[in-house]
């Protein structure tokens, strides 16, 4: 697998063969840190062919708007950073957001949606959004991701 850094974060191009692409980066948990999120999420969806304008960069672009602000919002933990990756594999896009804060986990249950009178519904529209969608604990550290994909077929 190719891997080269830039100024963006780290972009991992597959084999020609692989129509798989990564590109993840970490961001400050404030609210500039989110806006930059979503804004590198749109830019690097247009890279990879999915044109700004597209249903696809718009849906995945305000999937990330609602992760990373729920991450800066819910998931803020002073002094750490919330990550974002986004996976394009051919068929389907994803997006994750991991943040530090393990005790705050919004609840997935099919009888009752996610957000009630005060907080969540960025949720509601994630769900609305995506193809699927859960949450998922961090791996060797404390906190979660929230992820959601978005298939392209």
């Amino acid at each position: 697998m190719n891997s080269r850094i830039s100024p963006h974060g780290v972009d991992h191009d597959s084999e020609p063969r692989t129509p798989r692409r990564e590109f993840e980066m970490a961001f400050t948990s404030s609210t500039r840190g989110a806006r930059l999120a979503r804004r590198m999420v749109c830019h690097r969806l247009d890279a990879w062919g999915h044109p700004y304008r597209s249903e696809a960069n718009h849906t995945v672009t305000l999937i990330a708007a609602e992760l990373a602000a729920n991450a800066v919002r819910h998931g803020h933990v002073a002094g750490r950073d919330f990550h974002v990756r986004l996976t394009d594999a051919g068929t389907t896009l994803r997006i994750e957001v991991t943040d530090t804060r393990t005790e705050r986990v919004p609840l997935l249950s099919d009888l009752e949606p996610p957000g009630d009178a005060e907080s969540g519904r960025g949720l509601l529209i994630v769900a609305g959004l995506a193809t699927r969608w859960a949450v998922t604990p961090r791996v060797n550290a404390p906190g979660k991701t929230v992820w959601a994909e978005l298939s392209l077929t």
